[in-house]
Order: structure tokens, then C-alpha cells, then sequence
């Protein structure tokens, strides 16, 4: 064998190694599997009056005024889910984001870890242009390291 296909054999046996060993480390680190399902589009609650058990974790609730004024400061809060998503080192939520109609406003990112609360708090400030119609939806999108994005909104009335 020459010293070329040596290294060939050699370098794809390595990375082949690698990717058997990756495979084994993240079955014995991550137990839990994931529906691949959830990761095909964004999830929503498909009754809001009679949410499943998981659209029950992982819908984000959206608190913040009916009306605010053009201008002026609010806050908004979120919470992953109406029974609070567990945050462990297999089961979390890794990301928050807020979005005043299609533009992004806030973000948080999470760890792995069981110190946080899966919630955040954004304060907003609508310009008046930002509402012509005199009303704006907040959008809120999570993502769940096991069962994908999900999605909540609400409309906000915006006075002068």
C-alpha cells in the first residue's frame, strides 16, 4: 500500500470512528428521544380552549396590556407554557424570542440547566407608525430541545 492510500484509509477510518463514538455519547447523555414530528414547522395550539398536555408545557402565554399608547413603554412577560416547562440537562428550553408583528424584539437563550424558569420579561415601546391600523400582534416563538418550535401571539390595541 502506498503512503497516499495509507492516509486516505486512515483519515476516513477516523472520522467514521468519530461519528460512532458522537452517536454512542449522545444516547447515553440525551435518553430521551425526540419526535422529529415537532421539528417539521411550528407547533400552536390546535383548540386553545382544550390544550393537550404538551401544547399545555410548551405554548408560550403572553401577558401585556389590551392597550397600550404609541410612544410609551410596556412590559410584556412570557411564560413557556401554562404548566411551566421543566428545564433539566436532557428536557429544556433553549431560546425565547419576541416579535412585534414580523420584526424581532427580544430574545433570551437558555442553558441546560434547572436554575431558570423558562420566562422572560421584555419592555416595548411601539412607535406610531409601527401600528396604522391602530393595533400590532406580539409573536412569541420558543424552541424546545426535544419538541421543536411553538408559537403564541396576541393582538395589542395601540392608541395615538
Amino acid at each position: 500500500m502506498d503512503r497516499r492510500t495509507f492516509l486516505k484509509t486512515a483519515a476516513l477510518g477516523a472520522v467514521a470512528a468519530g461519528i460512532a463514538r458522537e452517536a454512542v455519547a449522545a444516547g447515553r447523555y440525551y435518553p430521551v428521544k425526540a419526535d422529529q414530528s415537532l421539528f417539521e414547522t411550528i407547533n400552536r395550539a390546535k383548540d386553545p380552549a382544550k390544550k393537550s398536555p404538551l401544547e399545555q408545557k410548551h405554548v408560550p402565554v403572553i401577558t401585556a396590556p389590551k392597550t397600550v399608547k404609541a410612544g410609551e413603554p410596556f412590559t410584556v412577560e412570557v411564560a413557556v407554557g401554562e404548566v411551566i416547562h421543566p428545564m433539566g440537562p436532557t428536557h429544556w428550553i433553549q431560546v425565547i424570542e419576541l416579535n412585534v408583528g414580523n420584526e424581532p424584539a427580544g430574545r433570551v437563550d437558555m442553558q441546560p440547566r434547572g436554575f431558570l424558569s423558562p420566562k422572560a420579561t421584555f419592555t416595548v415601546t411601539i412607535p406610531k407608525e409601527a401600528a396604522p391600523e391602530g393595533k400590532i400582534t406580539l409573536v412569541v416563538n420558543e424552541r424546545c430541545n426535544l419538541h421543536g418550535y411553538w408559537e403564541g401571539s396576541i393582538d395589542i390595541a395601540v392608541t395615538g
